[in-house]
């Protein structure tokens, strides 16, 4: 090469930008960083094997829509379901007016009490066979001030440490609101069967002049409230503390009366 020549190659004009002009090439979009990039024919990783979801079977489903017959109920199943509704409510108002009723009304149980009681005689005929005779005032209170009550079923028994000594049944009778009655009862024990240690309580509670009887009622109280009515069981407790026969008198008592 000449030095001419070398001179023009390294000239302005080649030399200039002007005379090699660089067309800019097409941006390709990014390549995500996440995407795998494999070349053809190569196999891919395990990890990167896409699974079609399409069914493999070439066979098409074919789906069956099955029209749902609806069917008239019955007659007779709306009635019985309009009555159990009717029942249902008259059930419910039924409730709700006799729980008014009680509210209003507010119930009470009535109460059986002593007043009085004597004591004329007690001796053991045998160690083991009891004679006595035991009269008290029962006192039956009827507290409420808009029921009226019936006691239908009257049974008192009469107790020395927790041996039965006599019984007595009471006629029933009705007591009107807010009112008391008194009974005279009379109890009889005639050779009644006393076990050793009975007897012997017995024996020291009379010669000591204390003698403890225990009265234990059971009643059946009827209630009525216009056309409503129901019954129930009163239980009366009493202990009495008296003194020996021939004039055994009324020291100390206390009783309670529950359902």
């Amino acid at each position: 090469m000449t030095s001419s020549e070398s001179l023009s190659f390294f000239s302005p004009e080649y030399s200039s930008p002007k005379m090699f002009p660089c067309t800019p090439s097409p941006q390709l979009p990014p390549t995500p960083a996440s995407a795998p990039t494999h070349k053809r024919g190569t196999p891919s990783p395990m990890n990167q094997i896409v699974v079609s979801k399409q069914p493999l079977t070439s066979e098409k489903q074919v789906q069956f829509i099955v029209p749902r017959i609806r069917r008239r109920t019955n007659p007779a199943v709306w009635c019985a379901a309009i009555l159990c509704m009717m029942f249902s409510l008259l059930l419910i108002l039924f409730g709700i007016g006799t729980l008014v009723i009680f509210l209003s009304i507010k119930p009470r149980n009535p109460v059986f009490d002593t007043s009085n009681a004597s004591l004329s005689v007690i001796y053991l005929d045998s160690p083991k066979y009891m004679n006595g005779d035991f009269t008290f005032i029962a006192n039956f209170t009827n507290p409420n001030r808009k029921l009226d009550v019936r006691f239908e079923h009257l049974d008192i028994e009469l107790y020395f440490s927790d041996s039965l000594i006599a019984t007595q049944v009471l006629q029933p009778f009705t007591q009107r609101q807010r009112e008391t009655r008194l009974v005279q009862v009379h109890m009889i024990s005639s050779l009644v069967y006393l076990p050793p240690i009975s007897a012997f309580k017995l024996q020291k509670q009379v010669l000591s002049n204390r003698v403890v009887f225990n009265i234990r009622g059971t009643f059946k109280v009827r209630v009525n409230i216009g056309l409503i009515h129901y019954s129930y069981w009163l239980h009366g407790r009493c202990q009495l503390e008296m003194t020996s026969p021939p004039t055994g008198a009324l020291i100390t008592h206390s009783c309670r009366t529950k359902r």
